[in-house]
């Protein structure tokens, strides 16, 4: 990682952490110039792509894939046929004013989607330390949003660690912490394709796609609904997705917790769940389903979110309880 600058900025305070730790598991790193690979328990559980090859239609920006349980099952795709821009998990948004930063075609009320010329670039800047392995692995680091007429809009401090490895019981955690500070010159309007006028689809932010396996598979969240369509836009504390997995024997448990988002002095809409399941799986706990997020010059939007990777189906009462243990 010679090639990073870096930066003084402190992290963001750690948050609590599940009780189940097991007290010998250690992450393992494996540095890159592009890629961090992360071990736990002889298995791969993770690469973060600092630096991808991404083409400029899916907006390049890093991403952790792959992704896996300890068990090896998979927990991720890396760019489906359908929608070439899903990798992994990313942080990342569709709107921010006339600018794409998913990827892809860019939904408009008018003519619905379309390739519009307007996808920019997440460029990681720098690590403040050199991740590495332990009790936890921090990836500390800086990025800047650079639209697609080159300009500098939004400066990030992105804080994501990975911790509470519990091999006893199958389970990992990553959790983001980011700022987004708005170096535009002007008020920038953050949104989503429902925000633009498209029912149901406020997908934007920290943003996970499911591997091809989990097509159907169950989704149920916080409160006790079930299914797509009762998670889809909900204000829930997490979602929790089961599946089977294909090649590996057995089945795997995603829960995604919604967090929290901040912004001194301005208004923020609550974070509500995007998730489908039907066709694929996906889940991103959206700051600005429904609702714009109108961010001044120079303010700064805090973001804390979370993703646990357990290696079974977990019953109900199980789900509940790690839940619980897990709440942000």
């Amino acid at each position: 990682m010679s090639t990073d600058q870096q930066h003084t900025d402190s992290a963001p305070a750690a948050a609590a952490t599940g009780s189940g730790t097991h007290p010998t598991a250690q992450f393992e790193v494996t540095p890159g110039e592009k890629e961090i690979a992360v071990t736990a328990a002889g298995t791969e559980i993770l690469r973060y792509v600092i630096h991808p090859d991404s083409p400029q239609d899916e907006a390049p920006k890093p991403y952790l894939y792959p992704l896996r349980f300890l068990d090896g099952g998979e927990a991720s795709v890396r760019r489906p046929w359908d929608h070439r821009w899903h990798t992994g998990l990313q942080f990342t948004w569709s709107h921010v004013a006339d600018q794409n930063f998913w990827g892809g075609p860019t939904f408009a009320a008018e003519d619905g989607y379309k390739m519009r010329g307007n996808l920019g670039r997440m460029n990681h800047t720098g690590f403040s330390t050199a991740p590495s392995g332990g009790d936890e692995v921090t990836f500390d680091e800086t990025l800047e949003w650079i639209t697609s007429r080159g300009e500098h809009w939004i400066d990030e401090h992105r804080v994501q660690r990975v911790h509470s490895l519990d091999t006893a019981r199958g389970i990992w955690a990553i959790d983001l912490t980011t700022e987004l500070t708005n170096v535009s010159g002007g008020t920038l309007p953050l949104g989503s394709p429902t925000t633009a006028g498209r029912p149901n689809a406020g997908y934007t932010g920290w943003f996970w796609r499911g591997p091809r396996s989990w097509s159907g598979c169950q989704v149920v969240n916080s409160a006790g609904a079930e299914g797509e369509e009762n998670t889809m836009g909900q204000v829930a504390d997490w979602v929790a997705f089961s599946s089977e997995h294909d090649d590996l024997d057995g089945g795997g448990t995603i829960m995604a917790f919604a967090g929290t988002s901040e912004c001194a002095g301005t208004p923020l809409p609550p974070i509500k769940w995007f998730t489908r399941t039907a066709i694929f799986a996906v889940a991103s706990q959206s700051p600005a389903f429904d609702e714009e997020i109108h961010l001044p010059a120079g303010a700064a939007l805090r973001l804390h979110h979370r993703f646990l990777f357990i290696a079974r189906v977990l019953e109900p009462q199980e789900r509940t309880q790690i839940g619980q243990e897990f709440a942000l």
